[in-house]
């Protein structure tokens, strides 16, 4: 699309239609998203067994380490893009849009050959015993070999949202998803490769997910694509300033995931590794379609806030307030009457684990109450540029209180404490974001 239509869709519709148009591909695809980890512990946990299954969990913070990496850069260049966009400066933004895709391509090498060659170390590193550790470092490598197309699935999934084509990065979640399901069950159940044919499963789907999502790059008449723009390092510091709260989100959740599974570890050996691995991939399966609506209206602040055209921006929150808090009760409702349904789909005979991932679910519930004010108001401020205000939020809600929580909470509630540090942390978050909210009101109006 040329810039002009972009801006008249951006600047000038209905907010209502943007969100919905904007919003719901973004859902669709944070859905699928947090699918495609899930199918994983799905095969593994029904094809393999209980061991296999806390292998990939405990290889978690070092995927979820990779992600922030390219989470920082992909969000930050599409919310630096955007208000670039807003302000009629295409070609800033062409150039940030090249700076962002050598710098994926960078990270992709030094963490893909650290992750290939060092995947046994790294699992030891992050707990796995010698039942776990061979299991774990597969996963790990497989991964590995993988990092570059899963970072390009979100770098053109994202910029695609400004030239017009939001659908395009949940149709090749879709595209993605499909192939991780048929390839899990050839690799895993036919072929019996384990946990490392479910790295490969995942790390192939992505490679023909961003085979579809490219395209639109490859069109010279977008105001994005390959072929235009330079390498800025002027622009280096602010996409990953901008992008740091994502960053530290994945960070932080790979910090807090290894944190839970030391404690679970220690308390319940590889069934209490289970019972969380359980309760954490359908939590962060449900937290997704929160991301999703932060994603999508990410474009649409960016780009009303460069333009100073602060109305649509409050309209676009107030909106995205209502939808999150809907969502929230929903979500709430059915971990806390289908908790042990949804933890028997991982396929565990055990009872202990069973029954340590009910309890979980249910104080787990809690937290879906608040997380969506939280992620919207983080995306808010990142899109606007206070990247600070939105790493305070992303760390206070994935770590700080957390991690809080994890060494008081148990010594008041026994095992139930350690569940109960994830509400914990997201009541103490909301606090906070009234406070940043009512605090930066008039300096965002100026600015």
């Amino acid at each position: 699309m040329e810039a002009s239509s972009k801006e008249n869709i951006l600047g000038r519709g209905n907010i209502t239609k943007l969100f919905i148009k904007y919003s719901i591909p973004a859902i669709i695809s944070m859905v699928i998203a947090g699918m495609q980890i899930i199918i994983d512990g799905l095969s593994v946990g029904n094809f393999v067994g209980e061991n296999a299954l806390a292998s990939v969990n405990l290889a978690q913070p070092f995927f979820q380490l990779t992600i922030a990496s390219s989470m920082m850069v992909s969000v930050g260049s599409l919310s630096y893009m955007g208000r670039s966009l807003g302000e009629g400066d295409i070609k800033k933004t062409q150039n940030i849009f090249k700076t962002s895709i050598i710098l994926l391509i960078i990270i992709a090498i030094i963490l893909g050959v650290s992750g290939f060659f060092f995947s046994e170390k790294i699992a030891l590193l992050l707990g796995a015993n010698d039942v776990l550790v061979k299991d774990t470092a597969n996963y790990i490598k497989m991964l590995s070999i993988f990092l570059l197309p899963m970072f390009l699935v979100f770098q053109f999934g994202f910029s695609n949202r400004l030239v017009e084509r939001p659908d395009l990065y949940f149709k090749s979640m879709t595209l993605g998803l499909i192939a991780n399901i048929i390839l899990n069950y050839l690799l895993i159940k036919v072929m019996g490769l384990g946990t490392m044919g479910a790295g490969i499963a995942t790390g192939l789907s992505n490679s023909v997910g961003v085979l579809y999502v490219i395209w639109p790059q490859m069109n010279r008449k977008n105001v994005l694509n390959i072929f235009v723009g330079k390498y800025d390092k002027s622009t280096v510091v602010p996409i990953v300033y901008n992008g740091a709260s994502e960053g530290m989100t994945s960070i932080a959740a790979a910090i807090t995931a290894y944190v839970f599974n030391m404690a679970f570890m220690k308390v319940a050996g590889a069934s209490g590794v289970a019972a969380f691995t359980a309760i954490n991939y359908i939590a962060l399966f449900a937290s997704y379609v929160m991301f999703g609506v932060g994603d999508g209206i990410g474009p649409i602040i960016s780009y009303n806030y460069g333009a100073r055209k602060h109305e649509r921006v409050k309209s676009v929150l107030k909106l995205s307030y209502i939808v999150c808090t809907i969502i929230g009760i929903i979500l709430f409702l059915i971990f806390f009457i289908f908790g042990k349904d949804l933890v028997s789909l991982f396929g565990s005979s055990s009872e202990e684990v069973v029954q340590l991932a009910v309890v979980g679910s249910k104080l787990f519930a809690i937290s879906f109450l608040m997380i969506g004010f939280n992620i919207v108001n983080s995306a808010y401020f990142t899109s606007i540029g206070f990247a600070k205000e939105s790493v305070i939020i992303a760390l206070s809600r994935g770590l700080i209180f957390i991690l809080i929580g994890v060494a008081i909470l148990p010594k008041l509630y026994g095992s139930d404490g350690i569940w109960l540090s994830v509400p914990f942390a997201e009541v103490v978050t909301f606090g906070i974001c009234l406070y940043l909210l009512k605090s930066r009101e008039e300096i965002i109006l100026t600015r």
